[in-house]
């Protein structure tokens, strides 16, 4: 493609060389930069991506978009494009690129701070259900065509996300579910994404280490609902149980289907029943009743269901339908999972990483269970610090022995994020044991019939990082090698 055609996407841009030229394909990253590549210069979080345009230019790249222009590189024959925002325009020039694949598709955005990778697993089986290919984008993985891939992050960079929207298009898949999140509307990533419908699961303190406030974590996630196109059939499907839905309310144009546990919801629960076998379900919705019986377990998967139930009323499914493809969902990855080595006593492994997560979990788990509740946990490193105190407060009062442990510590000492959790907590509701796999074994030889070990912090990730070092560590398979041995 001509950079001429494509710097048509971009008004504002200064160009300085040739717009002609041919451009191959398109990076941020220098080191996959290759010869007639456009290269664009981003901000990171360590690093800037204009420090490696040099080295970008060496490995043949053509042209640049950059923020703000080295005199020094007139003399080199590369075209170089200046514009006030490379992020921004990152995104607006991939998608040009791509021929604006998310127009083509029906996309749903899962934006809050719990709930999005079982809305968006759960999405996708609507879908799928219903006869429509459907691509994945979320914390577990992303699923492009026939192939599943190992998620780099929640959500990737706009380049990355409009790559993978045209694969799909082009493996024959007419729909996506995307896991939206806060680092990704604040960096742009989804910027010029067409959504049809985006849903709201709940807000709850996380990411401070990057927003700096509630306020900000909030406008970030707003800025999905904002961007829905009205004339375009956009819908938003928003949880009214959670405090900030208002203003995701005042902020969006679209029309709003609201689900909850509320009565005031369009759809809620008129009864559910929870056990260990998973939930039963009746909803009231604007097209009638709706039975579901799922193997999904705890009252936050009832409101997750409802979700998703949204998702497909908006998009004109019917509701026997819908009911269908949610039940045949058995488990997600590091969600609520339980381990069965046919131990006298339950094992839950989960990915809750908030103080919301961790309440609602611990909530559904102390229903559920006749014995004590067991928890083991810790919380992540070069992440928001001021959660770990309010973790260790909600760990303290609904668990009846805590482990508290290594999480991925990254580059911070363990011990002093052990600390700043327990200064959380009651005296002797807790014991220290840095060394995860010991903590997890600690809780399982103590646990007893009835009683209930939760794991909670890691989920489905298969690794712990500990300064510059990725170790292989999944919690899941810890467990069964522990419990394999001991019975």
């Amino acid at each position: 493609m001509k950079l001429s055609s494509l710097l048509k996407s971009l008004p504002e841009a200064v160009v300085s060389g040739d717009p002609h030229i041919e451009v191959k394909k398109i990076e941020y990253d220098s080191r996959d930069t290759a010869e007639g590549d456009l290269f664009v210069a981003i901000k990171g979080f360590q690093t800037n991506g204009h420090k490696f345009i040099d080295e970008a230019l060496a490995r043949g790249a053509r042209a640049v978009v950059l923020e703000h222009e080295d005199v020094s590189r007139k003399s080199t024959k590369a075209t170089f494009v200046k514009v006030p925002d490379s992020r921004r325009a990152l995104a607006i020039l991939s998608d040009e690129f791509y021929g604006h694949p998310s127009r083509k598709m029906q996309l749903v955005g899962i934006t809050g701070t719990n709930g999005k990778t079982t809305v968006s697993v759960l999405v996708r089986e609507l879908f799928e259900g219903m006869g429509i290919r459907t691509g994945l984008v979320g914390t577990i993985n992303y699923q492009v065509g026939g192939h599943s891939f190992a998620a780099s992050r929640t959500t990737p960079e706009s380049l990355d996300l409009n790559r993978m929207l045209a694969r799909m298009l082009e493996s024959g898949q007419q729909a996506a579910a995307v896991e939206v999140s806060s680092h990704a509307l604040a960096l742009d990533r989804v910027y010029g994404i067409r959504f049809q419908t985006a849903v709201f699961t709940n807000l709850s303190r996380d990411h401070l280490d990057f927003h700096r406030s509630y306020e900000e974590y909030l406008k970030a996630k707003g800025k999905l609902f904002r961007s829905l196109d009205v004339s375009d059939g956009a819908h938003a499907v928003v949880n009214i149980d959670d405090p900030a839905s208002g203003w995701i309310l005042r902020w969006t144009e679209a029309p709003v289907l609201t689900y909850g546990l509320s009565q005031k919801a369009m759809i809620h629960p008129l009864d559910f029943k929870l056990d260990w076998e998973g939930i039963k379900l009746l909803v009231k919705t604007p097209g009638g009743g709706l039975r579901v019986r799922s193997s999904l377990k705890g009252k936050f998967n009832v409101t997750n269901i409802l979700a998703a139930i949204g998702v497909g009323f908006v998009n004109g499914f019917e509701l026997d339908s819908i009911g269908e493809a949610i039940g045949k969902i058995e488990k997600i990855p590091g969600r609520f999972e339980q381990i069965d080595c046919g131990q006298p006593f339950s094992v839950t492994v989960d990915y809750a990483h908030t103080p919301g997560a961790l309440e609602a979990l611990l909530g559904t788990i102390r229903e559920l269970t006749s014995g004590r509740v067991i928890l083991v946990f810790g919380c992540g490193g070069d992440r928001d610090k001021g959660k770990r105190q309010l973790m260790g407060k909600v760990a303290s009062q609904m668990a009846d022995l805590c482990f508290v442990t290594s999480d991925n510590p990254r580059n911070e000492d363990p011990d002093q994020i052990i600390k700043q959790i327990t200064d959380g907590m009651k005296k002797g509701a807790y014991q220290i044991v840095p060394d995860r796999r010991e903590a997890i074994a600690s809780a399982l030889k103590i646990a007893q019939k009835a009683d209930a070990v939760v794991i909670a912090g890691k989920g489905h990730e298969n690794y712990q990082i500990i300064r510059d070092r990725i170790l292989p560590f999944d919690d899941r398979q810890v467990v069964r090698e522990i419990l394999q041995a001991e019975l």
